[in-house]
């Protein structure tokens, strides 16, 4: 097991570099701890397997270091950095059987039989592919071979860490929902460091303790699940995390609070000095569908006309048109299922607790007393 911190590491394709817009990695800090189950979360192009491929070996960083304990490893051969890989097609040699795919990286340590033996058991069982071992890999299934890739990565019990590159992708759909829990079995398990890169939140929450969200080359949060959905630190990360995404909206300042649709929202005092400290060329107001709340069109200044009805089994999510200015924005809300589905016009509350406020896409941190 291994701490892995990322120094001023920073990534471009380029020979010569010539702004940000040329990194696919820009300049970050990082600490991954010794033992924990992380994921590394965003959508296709924002930098993850690069950054993954970094922290490997795989790849030379064009700016920075990657320690492992403290120990710069830059140069050095995934071999040497000690870790396994896990990508998202399956690598095993087809001409073995299951047993030997598993027990290949322990014989080349040269391990006692008995060890590679109790071993490769041990992984087989956790991984439900015991009765597979005597199979050639060339005749299995395209999950049980990712399942054979995965117990590859997981025999060896002197890794510094397990990196996994979107390794369910080949997966049967009914089957991810176990392979994860069977991740997180194996973590809790045996205690080794896991970097687990995935553009599926759910995959994410199931799997990690903590979640690095990553956009356009860099990490812009990194915490719980919880932390992700209840505040998030990025525009990106309210409307990446979560089903639907946050409700992101245009305000603008005014004496009293903001203006929203041109409807005037009054501020406490300590949040209304907070958003004008920071002083932003872009104030946005954001909440989540799941804290909305409706009323009667009387009781809220925001009214609203009802459009389109998602029923989603336990819950429905609404379309909501707030009235106002010609281009007042859409949002959404949800209601349990129980909540019957108000009809044409309705009252919009948004609850101080849960309104967050985002200056040029950073959420605007309050002082103590000064929540929004």
């Amino acid at each position: 097991m291994a701490e892995i911190r990322l120094q001023q590491l920073a990534h471009s394709y380029h020979a010569n570099p010539a702004g940000p817009e040329d990194y696919a990695l820009r300049r970050m800090e990082h600490v991954w701890e010794q033992g924990g189950a992380y994921a590394l979360l965003g959508p296709s192009g924002c930098g993850k397997s690069t950054l993954l491929n970094i922290i490997s070996g795989l790849l030379e960083p064009s700016e920075g270091q990657v320690l492992y304990d403290g120990k710069s490893v830059n140069g050095l051969t995934p071999q040497q950095r000690n870790i396994a890989q896990v990508f998202q097609f399956p690598v095993i040699y087809d001409t073995m059987t299951v047993h030997d795919n598993l027990a290949f990286p322990l014989r080349n340590q040269r391990q006692p039989a008995a060890k590679i033996a109790e071993r490769v058991t041990e992984v087989a069982q956790t991984l439900e592919i015991e009765h597979l071992l005597h199979r050639k890999a060339r005749n299995l299934t395209a999950d049980e071979k990712q399942k054979v890739s995965m117990g590859r990565g997981l025999v060896r019990d002197d890794v510094a860490a397990i990196l996994f590159d979107e390794p369910l992708t080949v997966i049967d759909p009914q089957l991810k929902w176990r392979l994860r829990r069977k991740l997180k079995q194996i973590h809790e398990r045996f205690n080794i460091t896991m970097v687990y890169v995935t553009h599926d939140q759910l995959e994410a929450s199931t799997f990690a303790d903590k979640i690095a969200v990553m956009y356009d080359g860099q990490i812009v949060q990194f915490g719980t699940p919880r932390e992700l959905f209840e505040n998030p630190a990025h525009t990106f990360v309210g409307y990446f995390i979560g089903s639907p995404g946050m409700n992101l909206l245009a305000v603008t300042p005014s004496a009293e609070g903001v203006l929203l649709a041109g409807i005037e929202l009054p501020l406490a005092p300590a949040t209304r000095q907070a958003l004008a400290e920071w002083g932003a060329q872009r104030l946005m107001l954001g909440i989540r569908p799941e804290f909305v709340q409706l009323v009667a069109p009387g009781q809220a200044r925001l009214r609203a006309s009802v459009g389109l009805v998602q029923d989603l089994g336990t819950y429905r999510i609404l379309d909501l048109q707030l009235k106002g200015a010609v281009d007042a924005p859409l949002i959404k809300a949800r209601i349990e299922e129980d909540q019957a589905v108000p009809n044409g016009e309705v009252g919009v509350l948004f609850p101080e607790r849960w309104t967050r406020f985002y200056a040029d896409d950073v959420l605007v941190e309050m002082t103590e007393g000064g929540h929004p």
